[in-house]
């Protein structure tokens, strides 16, 4: 019985086989494809690195099916571009069928070969289609940048993989002439300097960071025309604001006389902006962060630990932890900056700026309470948080803080217990002009005139801008200029 069964199936599935019809293709030239682009382009890469992956898609607008009989690149194996069609990847495919009404992808990247220029260089190649006798192309385009490559290539337990690129008692410059790309971290050792000339740019690739080991010294030079970037290694639109491509600038204590220094500087798209950290002593050598934007980072823009930080004219923005937390202790002044932490790429559970005085020994483990000093003067420190300060001290060491003239969102407010907020407005929406990424202030702006010019002088006559604040400086980084657009 089993047997009859097995041999009607048999034959069904024969007779079916039979009743496929084959699949017709339509061989008129007239009938030809469309494409989702003319142009498939591919913003600054760097050599060696490759690019991310662009999508094309490929249509087949007609009623009856076709047979793309060749899609190649002009340049063949030559070529800097690479293709996948529906899966498989080559230069040249044959006999790539499409319905009617149906469509397919086809994905390009580029790896960009090095060659002896420094300015960013232009590489283009074609895709061609053939059908029914039709040749189409789509154009292929790329922007490629020369780089110096740094390649970490040493690794000690508990440490993140480094190459030191200023070794003990060398000191070492990095010029605009090529970016810098790092991968792992690029180590400034004991007692060596790296200086950072204006307009250079440093990427990191994934993970990859800088870091001024016990007694190196960082110093970034950068000006207002030529500020010094440290961001990722992927250049591409969808890039520019993408947190968490790379790790952090780790700064463990100078040597006493030569702190580090931060000046006219864009810190963007990483995990943690500066990681200020102590290692083996109490760090009384400084770390001076001016006119410095610290930008969109999925940890924190500022972490310290046991520090000596002064920054001046500054801009920490839209954090998913805190935008500015010092630990452990220290010492902090902070004078014409802006906080302001509207992350919006996530849940952000912790307030904008948080201080403690606990130091966690890396010796024997056990913490340690310090005296802790802050001042935060004519500054703006707001977000999407109902209250963006909050503190966390253990007794026994001194432990102050005072706000002055500054615009605070906090319910912290309480003058009969809390005499640290001098001439300070709370709660206050500062009307930036965009939360997002200006943070200038708008003519309705509460912050207008709310400085005191006793912590304006000097330097920070002028703002971020390089606007003369006069004598009535308006609190946070910039001055209100009328006009300011987007």
């Amino acid at each position: 019985m089993h047997k009859h069964i097995w041999i009607i199936i048999l034959g069904l599935l024969i007779g079916f086989a039979s009743c496929k019809k084959p699949v017709n293709y339509n061989d008129d030239n007239s009938l030809k494809l469309s494409f989702s682009t003319d142009t498939v382009t591919f913003d600054t890469v760097f050599t060696t690195i490759g690019s991310s992956t662009r999508q094309l898609m490929i249509y087949n607008d007609n009623d009856d099916n076709i047979k793309i009989s060749s899609i190649r690149l002009e340049a063949g194996n030559q070529s800097q571009f690479a293709i996948n069609v529906d899966g498989e990847s080559g230069y040249d495919f044959s006999d790539v069928e499409i319905f009617a009404k149906d469509s397919i992808f086809v994905f390009v990247r580029v790896t960009v070969n090095p060659d002896n220029q420094n300015t960013p260089f232009f590489i283009e190649d074609k895709l061609i289609f053939e059908t029914n006798n039709n040749t189409q192309y789509v154009s292929l385009t790329a922007y490629g940048q020369n780089a110096n490559y740094i390649i970490a290539d040493q690794h000690i337990n508990g440490f993140p993989k480094f190459k030191i690129i200023a070794d003990s008692l060398q000191e070492v410059r990095w010029t605009s002439e090529k970016p810098y790309v790092i991968y792992g971290y690029a180590l400034i050792n004991s007692y060596g300097t790296l200086i950072i000339e204006p307009g250079t740019q440093v990427h990191f690739h994934d993970s990859g960071g800088l870091w001024a080991y016990s007694e190196g010294q960082l110093r970034v030079e950068g000006t207002p025309e030529n500020p010094v970037v440290f961001q990722g290694d992927r250049l591409e639109d969808y890039y520019n604001d993408q947190p968490g491509q790379w790790d952090r600038i780790w700064l463990m204590e100078a040597r006493e006389g030569y702190g580090h220094s931060i000046n006219y500087a864009i810190i963007k798209n990483g995990f943690i902006g500066i990681q200020a950290q102590t290692f083996l002593k109490n760090n009384m050598a400084p770390l001076n962060i001016n006119n410095t934007i610290i930008d969109n980072h999925t940890g924190m823009g500022i972490y310290s630990n046991l520090y000596n930080l002064k920054a001046t004219n500054f801009v920490v923005s839209n954090c998913g932890n805190y935008a500015i937390a010092l630990t452990g202790g220290g010492e902090y002044i902070f004078e014409q900056g802006t906080i302001a932490n509207y992350w919006n790429k996530g849940t952000r559970t912790t307030p904008s700026l948080f201080f403690n005085n606990v130091y966690q020994s890396p010796v024997d483990g056990y913490g340690y309470a310090y005296n802790f000093y802050f001042e935060m003067n004519n500054c703006i420190m707001s977000g999407n948080r109902e209250d963006e300060f909050n503190t966390d001290f253990y007794p026994g060491p001194d432990t102050t803080y005072y706000f002055n003239n500054s615009l605070i969102k906090t319910k912290r407010r309480n003058h009969e217990f809390f005499t640290n907020f001098n001439e300070c407005i709370f709660n206050k929406n500062p009307m930036f002009i965009n939360n997002e990424y200006n943070f200038h202030i708008d003519s309705i702006s509460p912050a207008i005139g709310l400085g005191n010019p006793i912590y304006s002088t000097g330097l920070l006559q002028y703002d971020l801008d390089g606007v003369d604040r006069g004598d009535r400086p308006d609190a946070g980084a910039y001055q209100y200029v009328p006009n300011v657009e987007e």
